[in-house]
């Protein structure tokens, strides 16, 4: 019975750090790799261009072109352009992989905001968004997509069917 409990306790440690590491992906730090940099101290901004691969925690950025916006030495906001840039997230233990692309994409790590515009799609497993302009909560994995204030502009969604033998019974 000793054992049944360490060995218990043990699994439900690493279930927890392991949904926690993505939990705080907010909390680690933005590692970013370019085949050029340019940073002005003046105004703060850091220009990185060429196969721009920008990670924190289980995000990870791709990117023609990141510049990075601070203020008093922290990051405020990340512009990634590309044709398309992309995105990706594990959002928790268990689950598919989220990915996302956009022509231009802001990141506001503070607010855990990422805003795909200009032919954007975001998919998960077998479900897909496409808008003009969508937004991805990346610590609640909340997507919003669309505006409502622009006429003409749609949201095109495709959800498969599990297959007959998945489905719940």
């Amino acid at each position: 019975m000793n054992l049944i409990n360490k060995i218990t306790g043990m699994s439900l440690l690493l279930l927890s750090l392991a949904v926690s590491a993505l939990e705080s992906d907010s909390e680690q730090p933005i590692y970013i790799d370019s085949n050029d940099a340019v940073y002005d101290e003046k105004s703060e901004v850091s220009t990185y261009t060429g196969n721009v691969v920008a990670t924190q925690g289980s995000i990870k950025i791709d990117a023609d072109q990141l510049v990075v916006y601070l203020k008093n030495g922290n990051i405020t906001k990340l512009v990634a352009t590309g044709k398309p840039s992309k995105f990706q997230q594990l959002p928790g233990v268990g689950k598919d992989m989220m990915y996302g692309e956009g022509l231009t994409n802001e990141f506001y790590p503070e607010k855990n905001l990422l805003i795909f515009m200009k032919n954007a799609s975001v998919w998960q497993g077998d479900a897909k968004q496409s808008s003009d302009y969508i937004q991805y909560d990346t610590k609640n994995s909340l997507l919003k997509a669309g505006e409502p204030t622009s006429d003409g502009k749609r949201v095109h969604s495709v959800i498969k069917p599990k297959p007959q033998s998945q489905k719940a019974q």
